[in-house]
């Protein structure tokens, strides 16, 4: 790799290619690494594992992205470490990319709390990977229980976390069992199944106004899914989720949409790290303390020029990695930086067919039901990668919502 390299990203994610993008169009020699040769959709990845849409819809490889942008090399390598004095990363196959400046954008992982049994019992729901295996073994469980008459439960499913993650995978999984299990497998069998959905809190949608969170609640119980909230998860087994209320619920597939933390790179960085094992990052997005480092997405916990905390969404992701390209470029011609200026879009969440809630722009602008559902297809149809992406999810959204199809196989394994 040359020496010329002016900026080094690592990760492929929403901040991450946002970031590279605009640096490209600038002309500044940009190399973007990710341990993946493709750039994930991660707010549909409950569809994937939902067999709703195709691991194709929500993926793009990264270098179709970047074909025609001369200045931005992207290289599918594992980061080991950082050198945050050199601007440089040194990979898994020990080759060294220095650059004049450096942009860590790689994400997080998921937070399990230190919970006895989760990490090795639950399946989370953050990567391609984590999708498909969940799918996987949805399947498989369905499968199970169709073929063997002693399961007189059909298959249970405890979803842990009541963000927007967690209420949509539940009804996601909760219209499975109603509408699709039937035709697929047996009435008998869709009758049988469960879902729960728990959180150490009291109520769903944390961020969202109480009108959201009833409207919300009240969806999810028409669908079938049965709330369990006010009492945090102490343990896991291959059959069983036990809370702080000593209580148990037989479980045959643990979701953990708990929460998320900044991995390994970042915890080794010896950078000041805040909530979450993230970064506090300064308002214009730079590490604290250090020059030429920018740290955003799910590795950051940012604030706007106000001092007000910044949600940990895509959208957010997209906007600060165009940001901080411009605040580098703007530094790499002598010029300063200047604070971040967060155009808020609002919140979202599906829970499922017709049935949505959204809470649009900086005044919060509260819409329920089928035009909310309406209005988060086509924020996510935008924001998705891709001309092929959008038209593929259209068509498998068209199918699934009219007709219940599922068309999509998931390939991977549950173990």
């Amino acid at each position: 790799m040359s020496t010329t390299t002016e900026v080094i990203i690592v990760g492929g994610g929403f901040a991450g290619v946002a970031c590279a993008r605009e640096l490209g169009r600038r002309g500044i020699r940009t190399l973007l690494i990710d341990k993946n040769s493709y750039h994930q959709f991660q707010p549909l990845l409950y569809q994937v594992a939902a067999s709703q849409i195709g691991v194709s819809e929500v993926t793009r490889p990264l270098r179709s992205i970047f074909h025609r942008t001369r200045n931005v090399k992207v290289l599918t390598a594992e980061v080991a470490s950082i050198d945050l004095d050199s601007h440089s990363v040194t990979t898994t196959d020990g080759h060294t990319y220095p650059g004049r400046m450096l942009v860590l954008a790689n994400g997080a992982e998921p937070n399990f709390f230190n919970t006895p049994g989760a990490q090795e019992h639950a399946y989370p729901l953050y990567s391609i990977r984590d999708a498909t295996r969940l799918g996987t073994a949805l399947v498989a469980a369905l499968n199970t229980a169709n073929t063997e008459p002693t399961m007189e439960h059909g298959v249970r499913v405890v979803v842990v976390g009541g963000g927007p993650t967690g209420v949509e995978i539940s009804g996601a999984i909760a219209e499975n069992f109603k509408y699709v299990v039937p035709g697929y497998f047996s009435p008998e069998l869709a009758e049988k199944c469960s879902v729960h959905l728990v959180d150490m809190l009291p109520n769903i949608l944390t961020p969202f106004d109480d009108k959201s969170k009833a409207y919300a609640e009240k969806q999810l119980r028409k669908k079938g899914v049965q709330l369990k909230l006010g009492s945090g998860v102490t343990n896991v087994t291959p059959g069983s989720v036990t809370f702080a209320d000593d209580t148990t619920l037989p479980a045959d597939i643990v979701v953990w949409a708990g929460g998320l933390k900044a991995g390994r790179l970042i915890a080794e960085s010896g950078l000041p790290l805040g909530r979450g094992g993230r970064v506090d990052v300064s308002p214009d997005l730079k590490a604290p303390g250090l020059q030429g480092v920018y740290v955003l997405g799910d590795t950051a916990n940012m604030t706007d020029a106000q001092g007000n905390k910044l949600p940990q969404l895509g959208s957010c992701a997209q906007q600060a990695g165009k940001w901080a390209a411009k605040n580098i470029a703007s530094e790499l011609t002598g010029g300063g930086t200047k604070p971040f200026e967060y155009r808020d879009k609002g919140y979202m969440a599906m829970i499922g067919r017709g049935a949505a809630v959204a809470e649009l722009g900086r005044k919060r602008r509260l819409v329920h039901g089928p035009v909310a559902f309406v209005a988060w297809l086509a924020v996510h149809l935008v924001l998705l990668s891709g001309g092929r992406q959008r038209a593929s999810a259209l068509i498998s959204w068209a199918e699934d919502y009219l007709s219940h199809s599922r068309t999509h196989v998931v390939l991977g394994r549950a173990d």
